[in-house]
C-alpha cells in the first residue's frame, strides 16, 4: 500500500485482511486464495516474479511468486527447502500446479485450433486454475474458455462444510464452489437476492462494505427475500453463518459470480455494496444478461472510467468544470505535458478505490 516500505516479513503485523478459500484440494483452495487477495493475480503464475535467491530465504508478501518462477526454473524440491524450510508437502504441491502450466503451454504450441480437451479442463479446473488463468497460458481469451466449458458441460459443484463432524447433516451455512465433487450439497429453487461483498480488507476500504453488506441483507429480510452473500473474509459480520440464507466462501470474480448466479438463479444481484470489486465486474456480469439490480452498469462504468466521466462533464449544460487531465499509456508523452503545464499532478487509473495504486508526482522522476 505505501511506498518506501519494507516487504520483509516478520513478527510485526503489516496488513488488515485476510482471506479464506475453501476447496477439496490444496492446490484448489491456495489459487483461490491467491487471486481473492488481489484481484489483478490470476493464480500460481511464475511470470510475476523473477527468482531471487534473498528473497527465498527471507520472506515477503510476494515470496509465493518468486518460488513459483524458482519452479518453472527448474529448481529442485530440496533446493527450495534448504532456502525456504517451507515443508517440502508444500512444495510438491506447488510442483504440481507448475508443471500442469507447463503442459498447457506446451498444449498450446503444438496443438491447433484448440488445445482444449475437456479433460484438460477438468485436470486444470481440479487444480484451481480459473478461465482467465487457462486462457493466459493458452493465449486466448477468458470468455473462450468459458465458452468450451459450457460446450463440455464442465461445471462446479456446491459444497457444504461440514461444521458438525457427521454427526447429523449439517445445514449450517459455508457454501463453497469445487470442481472435485460430482454432486451438489444443496438444492436451488431459483428467486433470492445475491449481496456480492468487498472481499480482502485493504487500508482505507474495509469495514464501511461490510456494514453496507450486511445492512442490506437485513432490509432484504424484512421484505422476506431470501439472501445470498458471497464473500470471502472470515472477520467480518457478513460472513457469519446465520447472517443470510445462504453464505458462498468464494472470490469475486466474473467467473465465480457468474457460477454461483447460474446454480441460484436469482432475481437479481446488489453490487453496490461492495465497493470496488463488485464495480470491476459490473460489466463483464451485465454483457452476459446478468439482472443487476440498483444503478446500471452502464452507469457505473460511466463514473468509473475517467475518460467517460470526463465527457459527461463536458456534455452539461452548463458544462462542469474539471481539473486538466490526459490519459497516457506512454511515459514519454506523460512527461512532456506534466513539464508543459507545471508539476505537482495526480497519476491515478480507472477503476479503483481507497487511492489504490495513485500518487502525487512532483517531478519527472517521481512520475
Amino acid at each position: 500500500k505505501f511506498t518506501g516500505v519494507s516487504h520483509k516479513i516478520g513478527s510485526s503485523m503489516k496488513s488488515v485482511g485476510e482471506v479464506m478459500a475453501i476447496g477439496r484440494t490444496f492446490e484448489e483452495s491456495f489459487q483461490k486464495a491467491l487471486r481473492m487477495v488481489d484481484e489483478s493475480v490470476n493464480g500460481f503464475d511464475p511470470y510475476l516474479k523473477k527468482v531471487s535467491k534473498e528473497e527465498l530465504e527471507s520472506p515477503t508478501d510476494k515470496r509465493m511468486f518468486v518460488l513459483a518462477a524458482a519452479l518453472m526454473e527448474g529448481w529442485t524440491i530440496e533446493e527450495l527447502y534448504e532456502l525456504t524450510k517451507i515443508d517440502p508437502w508444500f512444495l510438491y504441491k506447488f510442483q504440481n500446479i507448475i508443471n500442469f502450466q507447463r503442459e498447457l503451454e506446451l498444449e498450446s504450441l503444438c496443438c491447433t485450433p484448440s488445445p482444449l480437451t475437456a479433460d484438460l479442463i477438468m485436470r486444470a479446473k481440479k487444480l484451481g486454475f480459473s478461465d482467465k488463468y487457462i486462457a493466459q497460458c493458452i493465449k486466448t481469451s477468458e470468455l473462450v474458455v468459458r465458452r468450451l466449458r459450457t460446450v463440455y458441460t464442465i461445471k462446479p459443484f456446491v459444497k457444504r462444510v461440514d461444521t458438525v463432524a457427521a454427526e447429523w447433516p449439517a445445514s449450517t451455512n459455508y457454501l463453497y464452489l469445487t470442481y472435485n465433487g460430482s454432486s451438489n450439497d444443496i438444492e436451488t429453487s431459483g428467486g433470492g437476492i445475491m449481496v456480492l461483498g468487498s472481499g480482502v480488507y485493504r487500508i482505507g476500504s474495509s469495514v464501511e462494505f461490510d456494514c453496507c453488506a450486511v445492512g442490506c441483507v437485513q432490509e432484504l429480510r424484512k421484505m422476506n427475500k431470501t439472501t445470498i452473500m458471497v464473500n470471502c473474509n472470515p472477520e467480518t459480520v457478513s460472513t457469519d453463518y446465520d447472517i443470510c440464507d445462504k453464505l458462498y466462501f468464494e472470490e469475486i470474480s466474473f467467473e465465480t459470480v457468474m457460477e454461483i448466479y447460474n446454480i441460484e438463479n436469482p432475481e437479481g444481484i446488489i453490487l453496490s455494496m461492495g465497493g470496488q470489486l463488485p464495480n470491476n465486474i459490473a460489466m463483464d456480469l451485465f454483457r452476459q444478461k446478468a439482472r443487476i439490480l440498483g444503478t446500471s452498469p452502464e452507469s457505473i462504468d460511466g463514473a468509473e472510467n475517467r475518460f467517460k466521466f470526463s465527457r459527461l462533464l463536458d456534455n452539461m449544460n452548463p458544462s462542469i468544470l474539471q481539473p486538466l487531465w490526459r490519459e497516457f499509456t506512454d511515459i514519454e508523452m506523460a512527461k512532456k505535458f506534466c513539464s508543459k503545464h507545471g508539476y505537482p499532478f495526480i497519476v491515478r487509473p480507472s477503476y479503483v478505490l481507497s487511492g489504490a495504486a495513485m500518487n502525487v508526482a512532483t517531478s519527472d522522476r517521481s512520475l
